[in-house]
């Protein structure tokens, strides 16, 4: 068995990791190119609306498959070890809808417009909230983008950073600070001539997931479009899909390296290099690393999947303790994977340096490790004797 089914459960998960590992095979034919231009795979979310990709985690009241939490890394796993930017952009929008029918924040009406669009059209979601001036909303910084009451609805003007799937969004969320109210709320933004997405990401790597900036000059969005409060708690379980994609990312380049040792030998060797004691080494390394991230992974998945709904936020700290092990064990397996196919793992041929950069940017991914290390910390000091 290979190393990614050893988390699949039953037959209609397999169906689907066939169907998901079909479209990852295709992804991967295009994700050089797309690399190497910085540019939006349009034709790769065609293909996710087509097999009815995007509306996984819809709720099946609207037509939707209402996977698992489980089942979504399960997938995202997969889809990531073809192009880690699809897997990571298309994880904002299955998370999103995964965590929206469980906190039940937004009013049914918009969420089932939402739905029945992504079913119907393929329409996605994301949320914008990062900002230049005020850093990753996770930290805590307060957003410079403004709402200011106006003509029955609201006009927001700001600019937001990060901005994953900007380029084919219709709709998203927007964070504001309300001057009249002196609070902070989530608005239900459409694409109108007042947003203009400015192409700003050029960056190192995940150059596919089109996170630009977005300019809001006084858009306008209903007064039933501002969404209510936070919901419950659900302890943030959706953002598994962050980890779930750097430890695809891991596999491909495990699975890379372990086909170039097989096949790989120097003249002065009598046989591949997968049989030189410095290298199996090095896999046994590989295989510690993401084996127990993985075990840890689908741990955490599973218990979120069976916790009640009061029970979820106590796992925040094991949801956050899976981001933060994932992400490094999976930068840990690319380096080994390209010490061991050696100076030809750095040529632009070869997809190794690439899943080099894309993996580095788990680290910038929320929670960060920092935020993680702090969370642990509480928890322990915590602790009643």
């Amino acid at each position: 068995m290979r190393i990614i089914d050893q988390f699949v459960r039953n037959e209609e998960e397999r169906a689907r990791a066939n169907r998901v590992e079909a479209l990852a095979a295709r992804f991967a034919e295009r994700a050089a190119a797309h690399d190497k231009e910085g540019s939006f795979p349009f034709e790769n979310y065609a293909d996710l609306r087509n097999a009815g990709y995007l509306k996984l985690t819809v709720p099946k009241a609207y037509g939707g498959d209402e996977i698992s939490l489980y089942e979504m890394v399960l997938l995202q796993e997969r889809l990531a070890y073809g192009d880690g930017s699809t897997a990571l952009g298309v994880g904002w929008h299955l998370g999103q809808m995964l965590h929206l029918r469980t906190v039940k924040r937004w009013p049914e009406e918009l969420f089932a417009e939402l739905c029945r669009d992504t079913v119907a059209d393929g329409a996605m979601i994301n949320a914008f909230a990062s900002e230049a001036g005020s850093g990753s909303p996770s930290r805590g910084g307060k957003p410079e983008t403004t709402a200011i009451s106006a003509d029955g609805g609201w006009r927001i003007t700001g600019r937001k950073t990060f901005s994953t799937l900007s380029p084919i969004l219709d709709r998203f969320t927007v964070s504001a600070y309300i001057p009249e109210e002196d609070t902070v709320a989530d608005f239900l933004v459409r694409r109108s001539e007042q947003v203009t997405v400015v192409e700003t990401w050029d960056t190192l790597g995940m150059r596919g997931t089109g996170s630009h900036d977005v300019v809001l000059d006084g858009a306008w969005t209903d007064q039933r479009m501002r969404l209510p409060g936070k919901g419950q708690d659900d302890g943030g379980g959706w953002l598994l899909h962050i980890p779930a994609c750097y430890s695809g990312i891991a596999l491909a380049a495990r699975d890379f390296a372990l086909e170039f040792a097989r096949g790989y030998r120097p003249n002065h060797l009598a046989g591949p290099i997968a049989e030189l004691p410095a290298v199996r080494q090095m896999f046994g390394e590989i295989e510690v690393e993401l084996r127990s991230s993985r075990q840890l992974l689908y741990s955490a998945a599973e218990h979120w999947d069976l916790a009640s709904m009061g029970q979820r936020p106590a796992l925040k700290p094991e949801l956050a303790l899976a981001k933060y092990v994932v992400t490094n064990n999976a930068l840990r397996v690319v380096d080994l994977a390209m010490r061991i196919v050696g100076g030809a793992s750095l040529s632009r041929k070869l997809p190794l340096e690439r899943y080099y950069r894309d993996v580095r940017a788990g680290l910038h991914n929320p929670p960060m490790d920092s935020s993680v290390l702090q969370m642990l910390a509480a928890e322990a000091l915590g602790e009643k004797g």
